[in-house]
């Protein structure tokens, strides 16, 4: 599996998607269980989905509607422009002439919003274009998350982003935003946009033909958690945990002395990324139990063993808080697909 499918999605992001197919009385039922995606779950606030999951609705939304802008533009964006778009700047001189040739691509596909790539002092920024109120945050994000993902993939590493501006208010699931973009994301501001150190326009394509047929396989559904901000504190804390059996998972003032970092200055920079250490074990432990009962048959007592609890009620309990649903209701939801 890949490391992207090991990241869990909001809920909040599922009901996104399937705005414009509401608004259009299609079914979006059907479309869910074929995903994996229990309905119920879209009452539940704090719900999460694997991202393999959620990239699988992403398939099939675009493919339902004809559309892989989710029907957020007057002009459909047609199945087959993604892979039109990468196809098209697979052979640029470097990541400046492929950025500047995928914004002319979405120019000529989408009518309400478009693009400029700009440098100056040392930076280099996308800034959205559009007329009227703000538009929706998911909105924001697809065309952002497009572009950036396809950079990052062509010169084969993340494209580290210094500032993330939205002219949309805040969402609710703006912590899932930041990790994907930046710490640094704003919103309420006058203008949609991203920078990033402009050196990185001069970055060779490193990527052809063979490994693009492999992208293209997963893409554009994979973009909002594969090319995730990994560098930010919480990331690495995450990293650091992942590679140990919870048994070993240490307390606070044993983590500050293996990252060789005082405590005291731990805790501000998780606190500036609005995290903290209980936090992170907690989302960590969540989205195991999550792709553990997504792939793999181990039983619902073993999950539970495995993460650390006491007894399959407990962790029962806990996942119901996480998710909205039971273990099990989970399982049958994803057998059901």
């Amino acid at each position: 599996m890949e490391d992207w499918e090991k990241g869990t999605i909001a809920i909040s992001f599922v009901d996104e998607a399937l705005h414009s197919m509401r608004q259009r009385g299609m079914d979006t039922e059907a479309l869910l269980l074929e995903a994996g995606i229990s309905p119920r779950w879209l009452s539940a606030p704090h719900a999460r989905v694997a991202a393999a999951n959620y990239g699988r609705l992403w398939y099939l939304i675009a493919h339902a509607m004809d559309d892989e802008f989710f029907g957020m533009d007057i002009h459909p964006m047609r199945v087959g422009s993604f892979n039109m778009l990468c196809r098209s700047v697979l052979h640029s001189a470097n990541l400046g002439k492929a950025l500047a040739r995928m914004l002319d691509f979405l120019r000529l596909v989408l009518d309400d919003m478009s693009a400029t790539l700009s440098e100056q002092d040392g930076l280099a920024r996308i800034a959205i274009h559009e007329t009227g109120a703000p538009g929706r945050m998911f909105a924001y994000a697809t065309f952002l998350m497009i572009v950036h993902g396809v950079g990052s993939w062509l010169i084969g590493r993340r494209i580290q982003l210094l500032s993330a501006d939205f002219r949309c208010e805040e969402p609710l699931a703006s912590l899932d935003y930041k990790t994907r973009f930046c710490e640094q994301a704003r919103f309420s501001q006058t203008q949609t946009s991203i920078t990033f150190d402009a050196a990185c326009l001069a970055l060779p394509i490193v990527q052809n033909q063979r490994s693009l047929q492999s992208f293209l396989r997963e893409a554009p559904g994979n973009l909002l958690v594969k090319y995730s901000n990994h560098d930010s504190l919480a990331a690495t804390i995450r990293r650091h945990l992942r590679q140990l059996p919870l048994t070993e998972w240490s307390d606070f003032d044993s983590l500050s002395k293996q990252l060789h970092t005082p405590a005291s200055t731990l805790r501000r920079k998780l606190s500036q990324e609005g995290q903290s250490y209980q936090a992170i074990k907690d989302n960590l432990r969540r989205d195991l139990a999550i792709n553990y009962l997504s792939g793999s048959a181990r039983s619902i007592e073993e999950i539970a063993i495995s993460l650390g609890f006491a007894d399959s009620s407990a962790f029962h309990r806990a996942f119901k808080k996480w998710t909205g649903s039971s273990p099990g209701e989970h399982r049958r939801a994803l057998s059901a697909a």
